[in-house]
């Protein structure tokens, strides 16, 4: 009853904000935000909590601050999300703003396949969409399944909307279809911040240990393709910024181990610069770092 009524309400929000002028879905997106911050509830703590580790010394005044800019940024990735299907393609295009370009044109143009790896920063999906209207370059991405079944399809059919080939996470056979899109010279954008299952590759990240994903790196390994780290914000305008960082390159000695540990936190310290800048459009409002996992570290009256 609960995933039903989840996905009911999904599909309630993506109809009505979608009707509504963008201004009103702005200002909607906001207020929601600033109610759902006053609440203070777990997803606020949480995002406190980790910006915290961001910003270490800051005071609670600022913290506070920083997760009210922190749950309007999240809430304005939603109402932009549940709009993208109605944005005309030069309202995309015109959306977004990347530096370092130069590093994914130079890679594709080599033919050897790119994998973009980004944290929960800003809005991926609007990324993703303008990659595929303004340099008009198709992609292949993986999404986690979600539940209900139905949910899951609504997402999937709205990214496949924006251009993007998505893939399950789950099934085992999204590495193998990711390996031959780069063999073909193609391009791959995961989200790769958070990993909490037992493959995940251990990072220091803002001075503590947590797990990231070793997709990225083993794919770049694998297939020769080139993996650029991205970062993502917003900077008080309509328009998304973003900075595509210089290559992570395959270590010229090591095991297979070793040199996925070292690529993982070169991309990890690249999220971390990108993150410090602009921490108020990290949403990461779930548990992270390896302390706060430990059974023996959780407050009881907190969940996530």
């Amino acid at each position: 009853m609960r995933e039903r009524l989840n996905d009911a309400l999904y599909g309630a929000g993506w109809a009505a904000v979608k009707r509504l002028p963008e201004p009103a879905a702005t200002a909607l997106g906001r207020r929601i935000a600033d109610i759902t911050w006053r609440r203070r509830g777990k997803g606020v703590l949480r995002l406190e909590a980790n910006l915290a580790r961001v910003v270490p010394g800051a005071l609670p005044a600022r913290l506070a601050r920083l997760s009210q800019a922190g749950m309007r940024s999240y809430l304005r990735y939603w109402m932009e999300s549940f709009r993208l299907p109605t944005w005309s393609d030069e309202r995309i295009r015109d959306g977004f703003t990347p530096d370092g370009l130069e590093h994914l044109e130079k890679g594709m143009a080599a033919g050897r396949g790119v994998v973009l790896a980004l944290p929960h920063m800003a809005n991926y999906d609007l990324a993703g969409a303008w990659v595929t209207r303004k340099l008009g370059v198709p992609f292949t991405t993986v999404a986690e399944r979600l539940k209900p079944e139905t949910l899951y399809d609504r997402f999937v059919a709205y990214r496949e909307g924006l251009g993007m080939e998505v893939l399950p996470h789950t099934g085992g056979a999204a590495f193998g279809t990711l390996a031959r899109r780069l063999r073909g010279g193609g391009l791959v954008c995961l989200v790769a911040d958070r990993d909490l299952s037992s493959s995940g590759v251990e990072v220091e990240f803002f001075g503590e240990r947590t797990r990231m994903p070793a997709g990225p790196a083993l794919l770049a390994q694998q297939t020769g393709a080139v993996l650029l780290p991205v970062t993502l914000w917003y900077d008080g305008t309509p328009i998304m910024r973003g900075r595509v960082h210089p290559p992570v390159e395959v270590p010229d000695e090591g095991t297979r181990a070793e040199k996925t540990s070292a690529m993982i936190q070169s991309l990890a310290d690249a999220f971390a610069s990108g993150i410090a800048e602009h921490p108020e459009d990290w949403h990461m409002l779930q548990r992270l770092w390896l302390a706060d996992l430990d059974p023996a570290n959780r407050p009881g009256s907190e969940e996530s």
